[in-house]
């Protein structure tokens, strides 16, 4: 049982990562942007769930 608790905190980890990618590629201001990451890492599933739903998303490129 402890070997799914790790292999869910990895996907969480993944997960965390690849947002703060996301949210440092989007067209927010710097400020949110370090909102954002602060959020993502004190409240790993909590902040990515609420980041998914509310976050700045990718700016749109031409």
């Amino acid at each position: 049982m402890e070997a799914f608790g790790g292999i869910i905190g990895i996907i969480i980890l993944i997960a965390d990562i690849w947002a703060i990618i996301q949210i440092i590629q989007s067209s927010a201001t710097t400020g949110m942007k370090i909102l954002w990451v602060l959020i993502i890492l004190f409240l790993p599933l909590i902040g990515l769930i609420i980041w998914f739903f509310l976050g700045p998303k990718k700016s749109a490129t031409v």
